[in-house]
């Protein structure tokens, strides 16, 4: 058995002996990922990190080192190996893919933040792992430069959303013709209930670019067609009248959720096109424009088990197999626009302004299935998203008083966000065809929120071995124009009644302290103890939630606060020429948590699902993050991270249990106890790389009083043990192909949906 405990302590024993090993190395050779500590040759500014002085503790990574050990399909595959860090990625091409980090789970959207250069893709319209997640689709993995994360809410410069950490797309800008295509192709071996296939993947990339003296120009284009795994399974309490076929099952607190067949069998089809061109305008100032645009055309198929009495397929009138059939056409677009110097001198500045778009957003399925066989109604629902936006905008400046490398570096900057969603679903006569908007509305959602920043930092070694950072963020947010619609139905679909509710405006003013201060007694080590605040304002989704009471609409809870984070980490790391090994002990204290649960509605007696402010939490651990090269041999690493969290809440009087169960006490929901990462890469000459990673994570559980105690069944979440495995070969300097298998030991497991098994990836990659 997989005993992470065990595993820790004989990593760290392990890790002791590199000191000794590094001494007796040959030269270093390149790492696949590293703490940033310097700024690289190839990148025209520092990156942000090195250039606003931040103090965060980083992971980082580049093109060659993705390429060379990570089976990458879609973006943010990259990465899949980061200490702490898991994405709740359900299959190639997911668009509802979640970033957790030490201390935020796979629920919690927007606790953290990540960027494409100047772009923030993501949706903070709602904290959720549905349809507002990051807008991964954007990017090109073709495009990627290089990727740093910052773990934790320590720098000013950042919002509350930071809480987990800021997550960062760096992409390339040629310094000569550059043209590359890129091929990749998977299949995945599923097997779960009665349903059994293999899902291919196939995934076409191109990149174009040059420079012509002070303008630079690249476009990347890339296509995806997926098919997955199935999502999902239609279950319910019986057995449907006149039916066989369905398998007794129990749900994840152990009542009955028999399986009637599956759902969500995706065939997506994606295009994403980025284009980016640059204008020195001066030999200090830079002038970027970026451009994004993504659409994805997705069509969710279902597998029923059930028969009739003669033999044959029929749904058994159960209408949930069609709410997990579905076509699904989206349109994205974004824009960004920066003004950059980089003079190295006293003062450098820079002006960004991005603007993301849902062009057209619609998910259409049937409302409901025919009385016998396989069939569905003709009328139907549109589930649109097309109008919701957003737009962010950053001028920043950079001071440094006594010149480049002096004792203080003061950083500051104003902000200025806003986020618009717009939900409606209608009702449709023809759900498979015809316009996407009609004048039925079954329900409505929509609002604003908007938030201005004033931040500053400054940067200062007081002494040589000594730096102290500190810095604030003033933030006043507030939230406009909400409206709720809903209806009721008859079983065929007919809007039977209508009620509406124009949702108050809200407002707050929040500061957010930082501070950090970093001892470096020497070359070799380093000690940072950062402290920080962080505000995180209530999201459009989460402010304007309805419940029906008595056939009148109204929000549950209209006047929520944000949330308030109190972090804290000390960081020692003894550096390596070849490698590095960081403890990490952290803390953060939650007031206000935002997160949904059973709780009563004021003034009327109804207990139901909804948002709320949870009085307090805590989430407090230790991180061991080691990366070594020539570890016993010349060219083999060693990389990897243990991570283990004590998650509790503390407080939560509006918790409403079943049979009198409780939430204090018990773990935050999504927070794993455990979550190992461990791997080698073997390089034993400039063309070939080998590389063997092992990711763990222990049992999370889905409910505030953990009740959710079955595994491996629909909507359970497990712990996991998943090993892959990666061989690249570099043809020459114009070629390469690679080989590689991830879930090699076929790990079965669930976190809420079932996640793919072992999988075989085969890309090659011409460069002309």
């Amino acid at each position: 058995m997989f005993r992470p405990g065990l595993c820790a302590c004989a990593l760290a024993s392990a890790l002791l002996y590199m000191p000794t090993i590094a001494r007796a190395q040959s030269a270093p050779t390149e790492l696949p990922t590293i703490e940033v500590n310097s700024t690289p040759s190839d990148t025209a500014t520092p990156p942000v990190k090195e250039r606003f002085q931040l103090p965060q503790t980083t992971a980082s990574t580049t093109a060659e080192q993705i390429e060379q050990t990570v089976n990458v399909v879609d973006p943010e595959d990259a990465i899949k190996y980061f200490p702490s860090l898991l994405l709740r990625k359900r299959n190639y091409g997911d668009n509802q893919v979640v970033l957790a980090t030490r201390t935020t789970g796979i629920n919690a959207s927007a606790r953290s933040l990540v960027y494409l250069d100047d772009i923030l893709l993501s949706a903070l319209l709602g904290n959720n792992n549905s349809n507002q997640t990051v807008r991964w689709g954007m990017i090109n993995p073709e495009m990627i430069e290089r990727v740093d994360f910052l773990y934790g809410p320590f720098a000013a410069m950042y919002p509350g959303n930071s809480i987990g950490g800021v997550l960062l797309f760096t992409s390339k800008m040629p310094t000569k013709p550059i043209a590359t295509i890129k091929q990749s192709e998977s299949f995945q071996t599923f097997k779960e209930y009665n349903t059994k296939g293999t899902y291919a993947t196939s995934e076409t990339s191109a990149t174009f670019g040059n420079r012509w003296n002070d303008f630079a120009a690249v476009v990347n284009v890339n296509y995806q067609d997926s098919y997955s795994q199935p999502l999902g399974f239609v279950t319910g309490t019986t057995t449907p009248t006149g039916t066989s076929g369905t398998i007794p099952a129990l749900n994840r607190t152990g009542g009955v959720a028999n399986v009637y067949g599956a759902g969500g069998l995706l065939h997506t089809k994606q295009a994403t096109v980025n284009g980016r061109f640059s204008l020195d305008i001066t030999s200090w100032l830079t002038a970027t424009y970026t451009i994004g645009f993504w659409s994805n055309d997705q069509h969710s198929d279902v597998d029923t088990y059930l028969r009739d009495a003669a033999g044959n397929p029929t749904f058994g009138g159960q209408s949930a197999f069609a709410s997990q059939y579905y076509n699904w056409t989206e349109q994205h677009l974004s824009h960004s626009l920066a003004f950059k110097t980089d003079t190295r001198g006293k003062f450098d500045w820079e002006v960004t302004a991005s603007r993301y778009d849902y062009l057209q957003d619609n998910q259409r399925n049937p409302y409901t299935v025919t009385a016998a066989g396989v069939g569905f109604s003709t009328n139907g629902k549109i589930a649109s998203l097309t109008g919701t936006n957003w737009t962010n905008a950053d001028a920043k400046g950079i001071w440094r008083p006594t010149g480049p490398g002096g004792d203080h570096e003061v950083s500051f900057g104003v902000h200025f966000d806003q986020y618009e969603l717009n939900n409606p679903t209608y009702a449709t006569p023809t759900w498979d065809g015809g316009p996407d908007v009609t004048s039925s509305l079954y329900t409505s959602g929509s609002g604003k929120t908007q938030t201005d920043a004033l931040w500053v930092q400054d940067a200062w070694k007081f002494a040589p071995q000594f730096k102290l950072t500190l810095g604030g963020r003033w933030e006043t947010w507030r939230a406009f124009d909400g409206f709720n619609l809903m209806t009721t139905q008859s079983a065929a679909g007919a809007i039977l009644t209508t009620t509406s509710i124009n949702q108050p405006d809200l407002s707050a003013t929040r500061f957010s302290p930082k501070a950090s201060l970093s001892w470096d007694p020497n070359q070799d080590w380093d000690v940072t103890g950062s402290f920080g605040v962080a505000n995180r304002f209530p999201t459009v989704g989460e402010l304007y939630q309805t419940a029906s009471v008595l056939g009148i609409l109204v929000n549950p809870n209209p006047n929520l606060k944000p949330e308030e984070a109190y972090s804290g980490e000390l960081a020692i790391m003894r550096k390596f020429n070849d490698g590095m090994v960081r403890l990490s002990f952290f803390q953060e204290n939650t007031h206000d948590a935002l997160i949904s649960q059973n709780s009563t509605i004021p003034g009327t007696g109804t207990t139901t699902s909804f948002v709320v402010n949870v009085d307090s939490i805590r989430n407090r651990g230790v991180e061991l993050a080691w990366k070594k090269d020539n570890v016993l041999v010349n060219g083999l690493e060693a990389f990897g991270s243990v991570t283990y969290v004590d998650s509790v809440i503390l407080s939560d009087p509006n918790f409403v249990g079943t049979g009198g169960s409780t939430a204090v006490g018990k773990r935050v929901p999504y927070v794993p106890a455990w979550r190992v990462t461990s791997g080698f890469t073997y390089r034993p000459d400039d063309a070939w790389s080998f590389t063997v990673a092992g990711r763990y994570q222990s049992k999370i559980y889905g409910t505030l009083d953990n009740t959710d105690y079955v595994s491996n069944v629909y909507q359970s979440f497990n712990p996991f043990f998943v090993v892959d495995l990666r061989a690249e070969y570099k043809v020459n300097q114009h070629g390469s192909i690679a080989f590689g298998i991830d879930n090699v030991n076929n790990e079965n497991y669930f976190l809420f949906h079932p996640f793919p098994q072992r999988t075989y990836v085969v890309q090659g990659k011409l460069t002309f």
